[in-house]
């Protein structure tokens, strides 16, 4: 009752004052109707009157004039007749001529005109026409109507008006009344088939939408994405995010949840060296951006103990706190024997999956046995999340190709925690994807995530398409959310980024002395122009198209033959695979038949290093060179090409970017070529190393300031914000079953 009085008492006033402003208006417009209509009819019966009663006038026959004018009033609405002569005297008239109405008072109104007159017996409408003879005027006849019709129907007009109103009001009031609770009555029964996990938030299909009112929802759909994405734009620009910006959005948005990462590389690797113990940072895009992040959020970071000293720091839960200078944060180290290291990590994961997702012509291989320990692995990982889980709903990030089936399994065990899948290769499209024996098996198990996101846009269309194309599920492109077995999955492009300022950068030399002591490790003299490659060595990287560039530039441009010298620095990747050790004997090979080709005494156009470098030598070779490459035949990201650019805080270097990487997309001040067309690939060269020092400060800064902006702490507060709405609305939902339960 009290939800009908909301609608039908503001409505009911609504009328009411829409109807007291109409009203008048209406009689108002009646009245200007019918006094035209009047005039109307005066004109008429005056040009009839006229030839007629002109010819009377000559005749001088009264008789026949007053006969005349009783024939001409047997019309019902003309209320009297008079003629004045020349002289204003009142000659003839009817007997219903009222006496104030005189010549005298009437001569001053214009010939053929209108007035209304306002009489003791009521208003009048009186016509003045000129009468007129052979040419000359002989007097003026005036018609007088009756208008007390008009106020008749004026007043029938203005109740007509109230009681449509009145019908109006009562008719829109049951109309709302019955909407209102029809739709208080679906929304309730719909947030009830929410809780029960039928179609949990998500909208009807095209089926179910009355078609009148699809474009509509469409449109309305499209807006409030759009107001969103708009607003959460502004939110994340207001912020200045570093490692205590994303501590804020854990404990005030997500109340300081759990946070657990599970990733395959750990962080930090403990190995016997010397009968030492040493540790070392992996080289990985994925570690560089991670750890900062475990470092600014604190938590657990459960990972594959690989180190041959792991075993011995760790405690009895398999714990070692990290970093060893000033441990933040935990890592959990999972053992995995070598027979299950060869088919989950070398076998399904590298030789599968990888060369599946990358298109860089190498033939994916499926074998049974590696799935199972594929499957074997991912589930003892699910069962480390499951004994870290310090609570019900935590919040975990599930990272990269490694634990396509993880997702679910950790669902089915902790339903109500928040999963983000974070996938860090591309994701290939439809059809390619479609090679894979167990596509089913991994899709169903990455749509465990409540977030499941990709670097581009690009891989969340296809990850969608190769979900269309092999499940059963709900997709709504236009949210790009994908509905599979009552649970709901967002699919968002969430591009990854570095830590800013870079770590290794506070205890770096200046450039200049980084400069020389590059030329100096390698051997090379002062004035030498350096470029610098960095990543594993991987098929998918383009090293063996960097080096035919740098063979092209030197056939094109021989004048920088002996000025010009490119490190490539190789980290070793999955040697026990096949194809990487084609690769690394053709990388070889390729070096040493360029340096044969164009070497002199002291010089070599390539500097090859296949062995790890630390974090911090790393970037004092990026500090150190002139031209970075990153000419990767296919990536997710890539984050060399970031860590390149904020190592030069000098503002000078230039970067040379394969077109093929997600970065690419954002750092378009770079130079951006094809790594296949290997003449572009020298003339890029050839440009990087001659630009001037104006040309690179511009460019460098413009990328430096992006990624200030968009750093790795906004990368992982985007998908936490994110995962924290969803927690919300979680909540919002449950709250709201209850209390509809109650009423």
């Amino acid at each position: 009752m009290n939800l009908s009085l909301r609608f039908v008492l503001p409505l009911a006033l609504v009328l009411a004052l829409i109807a007291y402003g109409v009203i008048p208006l209406v009689d108002s417009l009646t009245l200007k109707w019918f006094v035209r209509d009047l005039e109307i009819r005066a004109n008429l019966m005056v040009s009839t009157m006229e030839g007629p009663l002109s010819e009377l006038l000559v005749s001088n026959s009264k008789d026949k004039i007053h006969a005349y004018f009783t024939r001409i009033m047997q019309d019902e609405r003309l209320y009297a007749l008079g003629f004045c002569d020349l002289n204003n005297r009142l000659l003839y008239k009817t007997q219903t001529y009222p006496d104030e109405v005189t010549c005298e008072s009437t001569a001053s109104l214009m010939p053929d005109s209108f007035t209304v007159l306002k009489l003791s017996r009521g208003p009048l409408h009186m016509a003045s026409a000129s009468i007129e003879s052979k040419g000359h005027s002989v007097g003026r006849l005036l018609l007088l109507h009756d208008m007390s019709f008009i106020q008749q129907r004026s007043s029938d007009t203005k109740w007509y008006v109230f009681y449509l109103f009145a019908g109006l009001g009562a008719v829109i009031s049951l109309v709302t009344v019955l909407v209102a609770h029809l739709s208080w009555k679906g929304w309730v029964a719909g947030v009830r088939a929410m809780l029960k996990g039928e179609g949990l938030l998500t909208p009807l299909t095209q089926e179910q939408q009355a078609p009148e009112l699809r474009p509509l929802a469409k449109d309305l759909r499209s807006l409030v994405q759009a107001l969103e994405a708009d607003r959460r734009m502004r939110d994340e620009s207001q912020i200045s995010w570093t490692p205590t910006s994303l501590k804020t959005i854990l404990h005030e948005q997500l109340a300081g949840d759990q946070v657990l990462i599970v990733s395959n590389r750990q962080p930090y690797v403990h190995n016997w060296r010397d009968e030492k113990i040493e540790v070392q940072v992996p080289a990985s895009g994925l570690v560089s951006a991670l750890e900062p992040v475990m470092r600014a959020c604190s938590g657990v970071w459960i990972a594959h103990g690989n180190g041959s000293a792991d075993h011995d720091v760790v405690d009895g839960r398999s714990h070692v706190g990290v970093p060893p200078e000033r441990p933040a944060y935990e890592i959990r180290r999972v053992w995995i024997t070598p027979e299950e290291e060869a088919g989950y990590y070398y076998g399904f994961a590298n030789e599968g999956l990888w060369p599946l997702c990358h298109i860089a012509h190498v033939r994916p291989t499926f074998r049974s046995s590696d799935w199972k320990h594929y499957v074997a692995i991912n589930e003892r990982f699910a069962q480390a999340v499951l004994e870290e889980a310090t609570t019900d709903n935590p919040v975990v990030l599930v990272q990269d190709y490694h634990f396509a089936l993880l997702p679910k399994l950790i669902r089915d065990k902790l339903p109500n925690a928040t999963i983000i899948t974070f996938w860090h290769i591309p994701w290939p499209n439809a059809e390619s994807f479609g090679i894979c024996p167990w596509r089913q098996e991994i899709l169903e198990g990455l749509l465990g995530s409540s977030i499941l996101g990709f670097h581009t846009r690009v891989h969340c269309n296809n990850f969608i398409d190769s979900i269309d194309r092999v499940l059963e599920a709900r997709i709504d492109r236009n949210s790009s959310t994908v509905s599979y077995g009552g649970k709901l999955t967002a699919v968002n492009p969430y591009p990854i980024s570095i830590e800013w300022p870079l770590r290794w950068i506070q205890d770096q030399r200046p450039v200049s002395e980084c400069r020389t002591r590059v030329r100096e490790l390698y051997g090379l003299p002062p004035d030498r122009l350096v470029g610098i490659g960095v990543e594993r060595l991987d098929y998918t990287k383009g090293i063996l198209e960097r080096f035919m560039a740098v063979e092209r530039l030197l056939e094109l441009q021989p004048e920088w033959i002996g000025k010009f010298t490119f490190i490539q620095i190789a980290a070793p990747s999955r040697a026990i695979i096949e194809q990487y050790q084609h690769l690394t004997s053709q990388v070889f090979a390729l070096a040493e038949q360029i340096n044969k080709r164009f070497g002199r005494d002291g010089y070599e156009p390539i500097c090859l290093k296949v062995q790890h470098h630390e974090p911090p030598q790393v970037c004092e070779c990026y500090r150190g060179a002139d031209v970075c490459v990153v000419s990767s035949l296919h990536d997710g990201m890539n984050l060399v090409a970031k860590e390149f650019i904020g190592a030069r805080d000098d503002e000078q270097g230039v970067l040379i970017l394969s077109q093929f990487t997600g970065a690419a997309r954002e750092l378009t001040e770079a130079l951006v070529i094809n790594p296949y067309d290997i003449d572009q690939f020298a003339a890029a060269l050839h440009v990087a190393l001659t630009m001037p020092k104006v040309e690179q400060r511009a460019r460098m800064r413009s990328m430096r300031g992006l990624i200030q902006e968009f750093n790795v702490y906004r990368w992982a507060g985007r998908m936490l914000t994110d995962a924290a709405r969803m927690r919300q609305r979680e909540r919002v939902m449950k709250q709201v079953g209850r209390t509809s339960l109650l009423s």
